[in-house]
């Protein structure tokens, strides 16, 4: 194993931690890029390595369970298997490709290997049946072996309150020749260049153009070209939508006529709730007329862009 040692990760803050991941391509970013991640695009990694600022992403109850779960995880690892793991306590990188990080969660003492540690839910335990590894995950593995020359990654799960599974992946070449091919393209030809990957309808994407293309000028006219085939699909989702929207309305008030003043009702299946909401908003129509001069203080301008489409017959 060839461990070439960017940084050491021993008593290192998490701000810190954070401006490092911006220097490259980790792991967990490789699932994305290859669009394998069900959570996150690559647009959503795009936006986190080019702002400049590192933001920290919401913590929320997983990534908590996740983060402290992983001595546990490691120690059923070695219970189960008889092997023994360090921590590596560094982020490394690919010579050949610096651009290319891994601050992997164990290594395997005795072998030219490593351990990915993972916990899940109840409700994602068929993402791991019959020998499944989800194929994030495996890419991740496949991106430590690529920085580490390893020859073989282990990924150990926890399916919360029901089992522990574990797998060895065996390196690849193939497909590591194809994820450093992936990550050096999405490197060079969108984050050095600062250019945004291909449109993918996610939020992110959505936020990254209001960044690049916040302010329209009303000077500026240009002719559309290639695009009437496409925008000829956007009318026909449009209409998809409405209908679906009143079919599903339509099944919402026949169940509110069953239901009358009833607060809850539940069936086998379903338990559908409808209940009173009391909430207090600002008339500011009233404000605006009554107290002029409060409101210009309390008025907030923000501006934005509003994309329409009309068919020219």
């Amino acid at each position: 194993m060839k461990l070439n040692k960017l940084v050491s990760t021993l008593d290192m803050d998490h701000e810190t931690w954070l401006q490092y991941r911006k220097k490259g391509i980790g792991g967990s970013d490789a699932g994305s890029i290859c669009g394998l991640n069900p959570y996150s695009t690559a647009i959503s990694v795009f936006q986190d390595k080019t702002q400049l600022q590192a933001e920290e992403k919401a913590d929320n109850e997983a990534m908590r369970q996740g983060r402290d779960l992983e001595e546990y995880v490691a120690r059923r690892f070695t219970e189960e298997t008889g092997k023994k793991v360090r921590r590596a306590n560094a982020i490394f990188y690919k010579e050949e490709q610096p651009f290319m990080l891994a601050n992997v969660d164990r290594l395997i003492v005795g072998e030219n290997a490593g351990l990915e540690c993972k916990t899940a839910s109840a409700y994602s335990a068929d993402k791991w049946k019959d020998g499944h590894i989800p194929e994030s995950y495996e890419i991740q593995c496949h991106h430590y072996m690529a920085v580490t020359g390893a020859d073989a990654w282990y990924i150990a799960c926890v399916i919360l309150g029901k089992e522990f599974i574990w797998h060895k992946i065996e390196r690849d070449e193939e497909v590591i020749q194809m994820l450093i091919r992936l990550e050096a393209e999405f490197w060079n030809d969108h984050v050095l260049a600062n250019k945004m990957p291909a449109p993918d309808g996610s939020k992110a994407a959505e936020e990254l153009l209001a960044k690049y293309y916040g302010s329209s000028d009303p000077e500026k006219t240009i002719s559309l070209v290639g695009f009437d085939e496409k925008l000829k699909r956007r009318a026909e989702i449009a209409a998809l939508q409405d209908k679906l929207d009143q079919e599903k309305k339509q099944i919402e008030q026949e169940v509110k006529i069953y239901m009358e003043d009833a607060e809850r009702a539940d069936s086998d299946s379903f338990s559908v709730s409808w209940k009173s909401v009391v909430s207090n908003r600002v008339d500011s129509k009233k404000l605006k007329a009554d107290y002029p001069d409060v409101y210009q203080k309390c008025v907030k301008t923000s501006e934005s862009r509003r994309f329409t489409v009309k068919e020219i017959a």
